[in-house]
């Protein structure tokens, strides 16, 4: 700060000194000065001197400046200043206060200004590099500079961060920023450096973009929020519109049920700020760049049914229904609605419907259709509505036959309560306001677009005109209007609701001709010479004349296509017929209703042409001129090759449904094919994991035999006698379990014939005596006499049943003597010292115990080998079917091991060579020491270790064969 008192003191003290020397000095002590602080408080003056004297310190510092960025980067408050002083010199933000320099020439001079800093990209690089800072004031002015140099010089500066390397990964940080100044600005930078460029916008997006934006928008409070969620929104848009790989990106991110929360605004009736309005405005253009008509159709209809199942149609719709919504915030909402139900049926469906909140409740495009006709509404929203319909209608063949339904004599209500979506539409077709007139026919002519079936339900509507006169049809109540000179929108309206009606429709033509005042009436129209307001109707009046003549099918006699054809180039002229037809595509208007299919006109008078009836008349003013010009000879000749056609077009298509089904066939059996592949791979892997399991049980029960065999040998053989002659410890233990049950039912035999016993003793006892009564003594008598004989064949019984126990039981004892006996002797044969008979019999418990478990589990093996011997079988099949290539691989092995047998033999030849030449040279060895010359040992020793190590690997060898 001294430094600078000193050189603005200089500056005051005498007039010699200008700003420009000020400017000077500075600038060379920024250059020359070797003190950090002298450079920093230089750099200060001229940050307080750029606002003012922007252009002098631009054009002497600006090197300086450049120059401190690149050495002085450890110091950041000098780089800080530079950064501000740069920002201030190349900015337009703030206005020059020098009278002289206007406005433009201040655009100029920022605009030269970045010209110079960016001719050399390292000074971007090196800005680039400067945002890695931490430091608040390092970031947050590189920030503002570097989108100061992306508004003046957009298009350069981006090359240049695209080519830097990690450049807008850089950039991208700032939005994670935990101070909201910096992830602000960094915002509004991103906006600058994304705009009309596609590659960095995709950059931007993959740099995971979306999820932070999406972010801040959340926490600032979703529509309620300020103006970051407007900066927010904008660079939203400038990633997705016209970009088809950010707006696939941004669908399969999820991020589509990000923005249901957006609109769910409620029903209220304040709380609209005019920030609020700017943002939900802005949510529905970026709902709407999602759905375009100009974006892919496959993009535009997943973008379509992604919003539908998240719920962000409904609460679209909702809003649509609220009440106290703005306006503009309606319209908008109108629109994007029209976007997202466009070509999708079951958006299209869902909105059809949707009623409104009303007592009763009405269809939803019943009451925006009674918005449409009404002229007190603004144009703007009758626009939307009318786009709205068209939406609603486009490849909607069911919605077609909807409204036109309203409108045929079966389906009106005849009580009136209701007014349905027909009778709106012919209320604003008849009605005096030349608009409603408009937009009700375009939006009929929507109702039959390409839909010849509604086209031929139309012709049976009939309108009642006035009291006493009968009905007539809504084709001649259009052709009576027509003919009464109404205004030009209401004509135009009218013509093309014709042109559409009877174009691809051979019956609505007769039912146009067969009025006899309808071909003279368009004749007449055509053939004037009007004034430049009328050359629209005349050649919209040739267009249909036109299709009248195409489209005949020459069911009237007197309008045959020939006669017709006559008749114009007597009254009118084919050449001056094919110049009124041109007049509609000439039209200033046409050409703009062709680009978009959204009807935005920027005032009534303007709307005169509809974009799907462009469409119409490019198809068919070609096809019309040659029809004109043809001959009826070449109109036969045509019919002939239009019905050869058609037959071939059906051939085609039948083979075509041939070859779909066969298509389809072939599918069923590759799904077949795969599904079989899977379960015979399953099969397998089952196979292979229970020969293992079978494996292993083998290998267990094996185990278990071996541990068993130890055991037997620690015990002794008392097992091995206890199996003598066939019998086995299990029998054994069954038949001491016999013994016993018998001999317990023995006991109960003998108890129960005892009490048999003494129940006959006291009968014999109480007999009655002589002296009593004779008729008690014989019914006495009897009775007794009868249980005698009972007790009498229980006892026969019994005494029978206990013989044969008897005898079972002794002949089961003998065995078990038999047995004891036998056990005793080989007991006694084999005596096991130490071991008493009660630890000789718990051992032989232990050894039934675990013999009896190893039958067990064998048995549960047999079943398990009987259950997998089908699976097995057919395994051995597939082996069999491998034999082939093993006996092809036995005869090459076969024939290697013949060339193997000749090499051991070759081999066995050169050992018998070498003992040979060994012997020679032993026998020489021993010649030498005879004559007495020395024979050098080392061969000897080394023999020697040879033999010894060879002697240590056979002991090794050995030693791991015991082991």
């Amino acid at each position: 700060m001294n430094f600078l008192r000193g050189v603005m003191g200089g500056q005051s003290a005498g007039p010699q000194h200008t700003e420009a020397e000020t400017i000077q000095k500075l600038c060379d002590r920024v250059a020359s000065s070797t003190l950090l602080d002298d450079r920093r408080n230089a750099v200060r003056a001229l940050k307080s001197l750029s606002k003012k004297y922007r252009l002098e310190v631009g054009i002497q510092a600006m090197e300086h400046l450049i120059h401190v960025l690149q050495t002085d980067r450890s110091d950041s408050e000098i780089i800080g200043y530079a950064l501000d002083t740069l920002y201030n010199i190349i900015s337009n933000d703030e206005e020059e206060e020098v009278e002289e320099n206007s406005t433009r020439q201040s655009e100029d001079l920022g605009s030269q200004f970045t010209e110079i800093f960016i001719k050399q990209q390292e000074n971007v690089t090196l800005l680039l590099s400067l945002l890695e800072e931490f430091d608040f004031h390092v970031r947050w002015p590189g920030v503002k500079l570097l989108t100061s140099l992306l508004k003046q010089l957009g298009p350069q500066v981006q090359q240049i961060i695209l080519v830097s390397p990690m450049g807008v990964s850089r950039l991208m940080d700032l939005l994670a920023d935990s101070r909201e100044v910096i992830r602000n600005d960094g915002v509004l930078l991103l906006q600058a450096l994304t705009r009309s460029n596609g590659a960095i916008q995709k950059i931007v997006a993959f740099e995971n973009a979306f999820e932070r934006l999406l972010d801040i928008i959340t926490e600032e409070g979703n529509s309620d929020g300020g103006i970051v969620v407007e900066d927010c929104l904008i660079l939203l848009q400038n990633l997705l519109k016209n970009n088809n790989s950010n707006q696939n990106f941004f669908k399969e991110g999820s991020y589509i049920q990000r923005m249901k929360p957006w609109f769910e605004v409620g029903d209220e009736n304040s709380g609209w700020s005019a920030q609020k309005v700017t943002n939900l405005h802005l949510m529905l253009q970026l709902v709407r760049v999602l759905v375009s008509p100009n974006n892919p159709p496959g993009a535009t209809s997943s973008c379509q049914k992604a919003m539908f199942q998240c719920g962000l149609l409904q609460q679209l719709c909702t809003i649509l229904m609220a009440t106290g919504v703005p306006a503009d915030i309606l319209t908008e909402t109108i629109n994007t609605v029209s976007e997202v139900i466009r070509g999708c049926q079951v958006n299209q469906d869902y909105f059809a419907s949707v009623n409104a909140p009303s007592n009763p409740p009405r269809p939803a495009i019943v009451v925006l259709l009674m918005s449409m006709v009404n002229e007190r509404q603004p144009f703007v929203l009758r626009c939307a509505v009318l786009y709205c319909f068209q939406c609603f209608l486009y490849k909607n063949q069911k919605g077609q036959g909807e409204i036109v339904s309203t409108l045929l004599p079966s389906t009106i209500d005849a009580t009136g309560n209701s007014v349905s979506a027909g009778q709106l539409l012919c209320g604003g077709l008849f009605s005096t306001d030349s608009l409603s007139n408009w937009c009700a026919a375009v939006a009929l002519a929507h109702a039959l677009q390409e839909n010849a079936t509604q086209k031929e339900q139309l012709l049976r509507v009939q309108l009642a005109t006035s009291i006493g006169n009968p009905p007539v049809s809504l084709l001649q109540q259009c052709t009576n209007i027509l003919s009464q000179g109404s205004k030009i929108q209401t004509r135009v309206g009218l013509l093309m609701l014709l042109c559409t009606w009877l174009s691809n429709c051979p019956i609505a033509v007769t039912h146009f001709l067969h009025n006899s005042a309808n071909v003279p009436f368009l004749t007449g129209q055509i053939a004037e010479n009007l004034g430049e307001e009328e050359q629209l109707v005349q050649g919209l009046c040739a267009l249909l004349l036109g299709i009248s003549i195409y489209f005949n099918d020459n069911s009237l006699e007197s309008y045959m296509k020939e006669k017709l054809k006559q008749l114009i180039e007597k009254r009118i002229g084919k050449e001056n017929f094919i110049e009124k037809l041109g007049f509609i595509s000439k039209h200033e208007l046409y050409s703009r209703a062709s680009q978009k299919p959204q009807p935005n006109f920027p005032s009534p008078e303007y709307m005169i042409f509809d974009h799907e009836f462009t469409k119409l008349v490019k198809e068919l003013e070609g096809v019309i001129t040659k029809a004109i010009y043809k001959s009826s000879e070449e109109d036969k000749q045509e019919e002939e090759v239009k019905k050869t056609l058609e037959q071939h077009d059906s051939i085609v298509t039948h083979y075509k449904n041939m070859i779909r089904e066969q298509d389809l066939q072939l599918e069923e059996l590759k799904q077949q094919i795969s599904t079989l592949k899977c379960q015979n791979e399953q099969l397998q892997t089952a196979v292979t994991q229970q020969v293992s399991q079978i494996q292993q049980h083998k290998d267990q029960y094996n185990l278990l035999k071996v541990q068993l065999g130890k055991d037997n040998q620690h015990q002794g053989s008392y097992s091995d006698g206890a199996q003598m002659n066939g019998i086995q410890p299990e029998e054994i233990g069954r038949l001491r379990e016999e013994v016993e049950e018998l001999k317990s039912n023995q006991e109960l035999l003998k108890s129960q014939l005892a009490e048999k016993d003494a129940f006959i003793e006291n009968l014999k006892s109480s007999q009655p005596s002589p002296g009593t009564n004779e008729q008690s003594s014989a019914t006495a008598s009897a009775r007794d006499s009868e249980q005698i004989e009972e007790l009498k064949q229980e006892l026969a019984t019994l005494k029978s049943q206990l013989n044969s126990q008897s005898s079972e039981i002794t002949k089961l004892q003998t065995e078990k003597q038999e047995l004891l006996e036998k056990t005793e002797a080989f007991a006694k044969s084999v005596p096991i010292p130490g071991e008493s008979e009660t630890v000789i019999a718990t051992k032989t418990t232990d050894v039934e115990g675990r013999l009896s478990a190893l039958l067990q589990e064998t048995k549960e093996l047999k079943n398990e080998i009987k259950a997998l011997s089908e699976e097995r079988t057919a395994i051995k099949e597939q082996l069999d079917s491998s034999n082939s290539t093993i006996a092809i691989l036995q005869n090459e092995k076969n024939k290697l091991e013949v060339d193997i047998t000749d090499s051991k033999k070759e081999q066995d030849d050169l050992l018998v060579l070498l003992a040979d030449q060994d012997q020679k040279i032993f026998s020489l060895k021993n010649k030498l020491k005879e004559l007495g010359h020395p024979v050098e040992e080392e061969d000897e020793l080394e023999s020697g270790d040879q033999d010894d190590e060879d002697d240590e690997d056979e002991d090794d060898s050995k030693g791991q064969g015991h082991i």
